[in-house]
């Protein structure tokens, strides 16, 4: 089947809705395009064919236009409509969210290289302590083992910094929500809200972790502009969630981002061509929300009957946003994840100390039905 003949047999599917809803992992090159049901993946998954399959007929009816070392093109186009969606003046590419965390924390501390971060985040566990080896910066871990860190705390370490024998003020405090480390959680809105009242009286500059933060509206009823009011720089993710091949936004005033891109070469991030990695993004983020909600919507009905079932038990977290956990009785885990993945069915592997398999939820739950799913992994067990 040709590309053609593919898109004429997917009923008209637009790209943004294909693009959201077939993000899966890497297949064998004969299975089935967009066809996964990806309950392993952060959110969207495509696979080499499926992103050059919309990415070839992306470029037919709109082709995007380049940008020269991520400068112009579709990747300011990008900047543009993401800095609109955060509610900030201006907002600027970077190939990776560890560089994004790192330049956002690096100036925004300045000359205070204190900086207060969640034990459990991105930047403080999986960057290989690239702030300071090569900012220079003291990363002071809050909370450990927990998705959400206190005023109190805060209050403790940035007087603790301040009355020492010699002053070491806090430049900077990050906030990660959700936390993937404590299985997606998301940090208490109420208490994030407190700490940026608390920073902004001391002129302590804030930076927020968002990379799955679209996730956070429907769990929270918070707007993402809501959250991103808290703070002065927000970086979110394109690929997790926006179907992008890689790549990063970083947002906050105009004064903040102008000329960060000089930073950005510094650090090796100024790709010669970004536009192949974010040509998909936009349409992807706008239509990200709304089937997200759709996603839920199927996942609590995929819920309702395995909780019918007495083979299955499904936990929620309490302050959870796009995970939930399965237990199953009489079935190893690995085994069924096995036979599902010959199903088009992609589960995660179970959490070594529990058993219980770990579910995400996103827009691959839409490409069946809740009760055809169940039977998929019924007749699997």
């Amino acid at each position: 089947m040709n590309r053609r003949q593919f898109f004429a047999a997917g009923g008209g599917l637009t790209v943004a809705a294909q693009a959201v809803s077939a993000r899966t992992a890497a297949h064998s090159a004969d299975e089935p395009a967009f066809k996964t049901v990806n309950l392993q993946a952060d959110g969207l998954a495509l696979n080499p064919r499926e992103y050059v399959t919309l990415l070839g007929k992306l470029v037919e009816e709109r082709a995007p236009q380049a940008d020269y070392y991520s400068n112009g093109g579709a990747v300011e186009e990008l900047e543009r409509k993401f800095a609109q969606m955060l509610g900030k003046q201006a907002a600027i590419f970077l190939p990776t969210g560890t560089l994004a965390n790192h330049l956002a924390v690096r100036k925004l501390a300045g000359a205070d290289r204190r900086v207060l971060v969640p034990a459990e985040s991105h930047l403080y566990n999986d960057s290989g302590d690239c702030a300071p080896t090569l900012s220079g910066l003291n990363l002071v871990p809050l909370a450990p083992g927990k998705s959400t860190f206190d005023l109190a705390e805060v209050k403790s370490w940035v007087e603790r910094s301040a009355g020492g024998r010699v002053a070491t003020p806090v430049g900077a405090i990050v906030i990660e929500s959700p936390v993937r480390r404590k299985d997606h959680e998301m940090f208490d809105p109420g208490v994030m809200e407190q700490i940026s009242s608390y920073a902004r009286e001391r002129g302590i500059r804030l930076h927020l972790d968002g990379a799955r933060m679209f996730s956070l509206p429907y769990h929270s009823g918070k707007s993402v502009r809501d959250y991103a009011s808290l703070f002065d720089t927000v970086y979110v993710s394109l690929w997790k969630h926006f179907n992008g091949a890689s790549g990063a936004i970083l947002a906050g005033t105009d004064s903040f981002i102008q000329n960060l891109f000089h930073t950005r070469r510094m650090f090796g991030g100024s790709l010669p061509q970004a536009w192949p990695e974010i040509a998909l993004v936009t349409q992807s983020a706008a239509a990200f929300e709304d089937d997200y909600a759709r996603a839920w919507k199927s996942a609590n009905e995929l819920i309702a009957l395995f909780e019918a079932d007495g083979r299955f038990k499904v936990q929620k977290l309490a302050n959870g946003t796009s995970r939930f956990f399965l237990t199953i009785q009489g079935t190893a885990p690995a085994a069924l994840a096995a036979r599902l993945s010959q199903k088009s069915v992609v589960l995660a592997p179970p959490q070594p100390d529990t058993g219980r398999l770990p579910v995400q939820v996103n827009p691959t739950l839409l490409r069946t039905a809740p009760a055809a799913l169940f039977r998929t992994i019924v007749s699997s067990l």
